[in-house]
C-alpha cells in the first residue's frame, strides 16, 4: 500500500479525520481540495464560476495523478472526486481507498451550520443534498477497498483506519 485515499460524502470527516490519522502515523496530510485551490491559485467555488464544472474536474483528475504518484501519504478527496471511475482508477492497486460512511441524518446534523458550501445555501438543501447523497454512495461504495463506520468522533474514526489498514508510525 502507498497512500492512503479518504472518499466519503461532504462532512463525513475526511479532512479531520485525515489530520488525525497523519499526526498518529507520522504521515503527510493533503487535502485534494486545498491542493487543487494552491496549484490554480483560486479558491474552488471561483474554479467553478470561471471554468465550470468541467474544468474544475480536468484539474481534479490532474491533481487525482500527480497524488497517485506520491508515497505514504494521507489524502483527503474531494467530495465528487471518487465518483469518477478516471480518478478510481488511478488510485486503484497501489493505493488504499477508505470510505468515511456516515448516515445522512448525522451529516446533516455536522453541517447545519455550514455557510461555506453553496448547497447547503440553497432553500431546497435538504432534499438537494439527500439527493446527492443517494447518487453518490453506491459511488463510493464501488471505489472503497475499505469502509469504515464515521459516526464515532474523528479521533476514535482515525484509530479505527489506522487499526483495519495496520498502519504504524
Amino acid at each position: 500500500m502507498n497512500n492512503v485515499i479518504l472518499c466519503g460524502f461532504m462532512g463525513c470527516g475526511k479532512s479531520t479525520v485525515g489530520c488525525n490519522i497523519a499526526r498518529k502515523t507520522g504521515r503527510r496530510f493533503i487535502d485534494m481540495d486545498r491542493y487543487i485551490e494552491q496549484k490554480a491559485g483560486m479558491r474552488v467555488s471561483e474554479i467553478f464560476a470561471a471554468q465550470g464544472e468541467d474544468g474544475f474536474r480536468e484539474l481534479e483528475h490532474e491533481a487525482c495523478r500527480e497524488l497517485a504518484d506520491m508515497r505514504g501519504v494521507i489524502i483527503a478527496s474531494g467530495g465528487g472526486a471518487l465518483t469518477f471511475e478516471r480518478n478510481v482508477a488511478v488510485f486503484r492497486g497501489k493505493d488504499k481507498i477508505v470510505l468515511l460512511d456516515v448516515p445522512l441524518r448525522v451529516i446533516k446534523n455536522r453541517l447545519r451550520n455550514d455557510t461555506k458550501r453553496p448547497l447547503l445555501q440553497r432553500p431546497d438543501k435538504d432534499e438537494a443534498m439527500a439527493r446527492l447523497y443517494k447518487a453518490r454512495l453506491p459511488q463510493y461504495r464501488a471505489a472503497a477497498d475499505v469502509t469504515i463506520k464515521g459516526e464515532s468522533t474523528p479521533l476514535k474514526t482515525a484509530y479505527a483506519v489506522i487499526h483495519t489498514l495496520g498502519l504504524k508510525k
